[in-house]
């Protein structure tokens, strides 16, 4: 009974199933997406003069070496001024027109 059902409805056929009428123009617009992606990355990567000079190479461009590991705890008051100054800073943009 249920087998006559399916094979009467014809479910299972591909062209007229739901993935091939909704979901294709997703599938095919993510698959171009990403081959483009892959392509302009490769291009920048091979066409890309890739000569830096001993500044660039150097430590800081700033001039001078660091005198600590850079990977030290900061204190939590950094963070939370960093975020009240963003929380204000949203607050400002929306009261001022």
């Amino acid at each position: 009974m249920i087998l006559s059902i399916f094979s009467s409805i014809n479910y299972f056929h591909l062209n007229d199933s739901l993935f091939y009428n909704e979901y294709i123009v997703i599938v095919t617009f993510l698959f171009v997406a990403i081959v483009l992606s892959v392509i302009i990355v490769l291009f920048s990567y091979i066409l890309a003069v890739q000569k830096p000079e001993t500044e660039k190479l150097s430590t800081y461009e700033c001039g001078f070496e660091p005198y600590e590991d850079a990977r030290h705890t900061f204190d939590v008051k950094f963070y939370l001024i960093a975020i009240l100054f963003i929380v204000f800073d949203i607050e400002t943009m929306f009261l001022i027109p």
